[in-house]
């Protein structure tokens, strides 16, 4: 007896309402797209207040006993710089790249929860607020880390250092929201034919990043929610003259505080292993290898947080723990470095600027992780923890592994977002700069700490060559800001005049670039099934059959699915 199936209906556009206008329409979308841009937008400008703090400090630093700032304005510039650059910059930035291409690259037209992802926008900018209103009356000066007792309310009575710990709630609420969304949508929504052995590098990454984020966001936010009451509600959690300790911040805060750098640079690793291929015209070195890398960065993550405690009161055997732990660490991401040099060779490489920022990002983390290495190695650490040495290599991980990344993807998917190409002269330009300027300002910052200046500190003597090391250090990073700005330049002009981009610019290989350029409000039409973890170049090849008048495979594009000419 034959099984009736019901057919599945089809969304298409003419059923779809039409897209509202309007500034007012942007605070009541529940667009992941809208959504996405909003995130992008507003932790751009958070970058760029903490890059103004950044070259506030090192003007301070380019001379020996400057007076430019106070020693208290000093800690303010760099508890506001690195907070905005972690917490309102890098993860939220990625959670805006996520936001608008998870959806579009697995298939699905939007979020799993769509209202919920509004809500986790909003927390992170009522977070941003609340941290940047306190510049109006005492701003936080405990440090990005807020070490205790220094943040307790002995030494930091003002409300600076509630309004960081308000910060740290509200931005750890958006995340952990945005983690559960994507999480769901990842598992739930994927298209047809879509399974894990299938699944683009970047929603790997993102994958991971949500699981890490579910895991280690509860721990500070305990971590915060003890100060707090230390603070204000005469509790003891931390003060070692009524039963509490110290060392327990440090313990709480680095159980979070190491595999957020994972939650940092993990969606940075995704976003090269989705550019590379692109231009090197083939396909991933090492698919299968790079995301089960990425699974066990993630695990081992969780494992080395006490490598930031080496020069505190810690068992020696536990130190020893560590030590391995932090070098095993190193495995899975030498695997994703030699495989992405592999996907490289012998390729038909295409110098766009999207590549040269993968490039750049790969070859400054190399530095950051060789430097890393030193830091695992606790005698080596013992000396010099509290130096610039620790500066430099925290700089280049991030610098390598986040916001160049970054950068890449914004000049990748830039022309899906608007429809617009970027300039690739002034792209490559500001590359040039950014790259320069990331190599003076922090490479020289290894031999400053191997010179013995401390980090955390406003002025210094002129002993040895400090000075001129210092001084080097700031030109670079004023360099560094002018090819930010040209990037700022660029998408400025670009949106108004740059070439129309069409839907796939790039040749690229996952399903974002089947739709318009910019999407439409419901992404697909017909949403194709997937063969490969390559599915655009399944549907060019089809749509070279379909002109030959060879057999078209309806399974990879549906009659009338064609969003794009490809």
């Amino acid at each position: 007896m034959a099984t009736y199936v019901a057919p599945v209906p089809i969304l298409t556009t003419s059923r779809v309402a039409p897209e509202a206008r309007g500034w007012t329409s942007w605070i009541t979308t529940t667009d992941h797209k809208r959504i996405g841009i909003l995130y992008m937008v507003t932790t751009f400008v958070f970058f760029c207040l903490g890059g103004v703090e950044a070259l506030l400090m090192r003007l301070q630093l380019g001379a020996p006993n400057n007076t430019l700032v106070t020693p208290q304005t000093y800690n303010q510039l760099f508890t506001m710089h690195g907070t905005t650059m972690i917490f309102l910059f890098v993860v939220p930035m990625m959670a805006g790249l996520a936001n608008y291409f998870v959806p579009l690259m697995i298939g699905a037209r939007d979020m799993a929860f769509p209202r919920l992802n509004a809500l986790s926008y909003w927390l992170l900018l009522t977070g941003g607020i609340v941290f940047y209103a306190s510049i109006f009356f005492n701003p936080p000066e405990a440090g990005w880390v807020s070490f205790v007792p220094l943040a307790e309310s002995t030494f930091s009575p003002a409300g600076g250092e509630d309004a960081w710990i308000y910060l740290i709630h509200l931005t750890g609420l958006s995340s952990i929201l945005g983690a559960i969304n994507f999480y769901t949508t990842i598992v739930n929504m994927r298209a047809r034919g879509m399974s894990w052995g299938r699944l683009p590098l970047f929603i790997w990454t993102i994958l991971t990043y949500s699981v890490l984020l579910v895991f280690a966001l509860p721990v500070i936010a305990a971590a915060v929610t003890m100060l707090l009451t230390d603070r204000h509600a005469g509790t003891h959690f931390f003060d070692p003259a009524n039963g509490g300790s110290p060392l327990m911040w440090q313990h709480l805060f680095w159980f979070f505080g190491h595999p957020e750098v994972y939650i940092m640079v993990l969606p940075g690793f995704g976003l090269i292993s989705e550019i590379l291929p692109v231009f090197a015209r083939k396909p991933i070195f090492g698919y299968k290898a790079i995301a089960a890398s990425t699974v066990a960065i993630a695990f081992l993550g969780f494992l080395t947080w006490a490598h930031h405690m080496f020069t505190a009161p810690v068992p020696e055997a536990i130190l020893i723990f560590v030590l391995l732990s932090s070098y095993l660490i190193a495995v899975p991401t030498g695997v994703k470095i030699l495989n992405w040099i592999a996907t490289l060779w012998r390729g038909t490489i295409e110098y766009k600027t999207p590549l040269l920022f993968c490039v750049g990002a790969i070859a400054i983390f190399v530095i950051g992780g060789l430097s890393g290495v030193f830091l695992a190695t606790f005698p080596i650490d013992w000396q010099v923890n509290e130096t610039y040495f620790v500066v430099a290599h925290l700089h280049f991980v991030l610098m390598g592994g986040s916001v160049f990344a970054i950068f890449a993807g914004i000049y990748y998917w830039f022309p899906k977002i608007t429809g617009r190409m970027l300039s690739e002269g002034l792209g490559k330009a500001s590359f040039l700069l950014m790259f320069i300027g990331v190599l003076t300002t922090f490479l020289i910052q290894h031999v400053i700490g191997l010179d013995g200046m401390p980090r955390r500190v406003y002025e210094y003597e002129n002993v040895g060559h400090l000075e001129l090391y210092n001084q080097i250090s700031t030109v670079g990073a004023f360099i560094l800001a002018l090819g930010v700005v040209l990037t700022i330049v660029n998408v400025a002009r670009s949106l108004k005049t740059g070439v129309v981009a069409g839907g796939d610019p790039w040749k690229a290989n996952t399903l974002e670039w089947f739709t318009p350029s910019p999407p439409p409000q419901n992404n697909f039409d017909r949403v194709p099934s997937v063969r490969s973890a390559e599915p655009m170049k399944d549907i060019r090849r089809e749509i070279e059959r379909r002109t030959t008048g060879a057999p078209v495979s309806a399974a990879v594009v549906p009659a009338g699915a064609t969003q794009v000419g490809v």
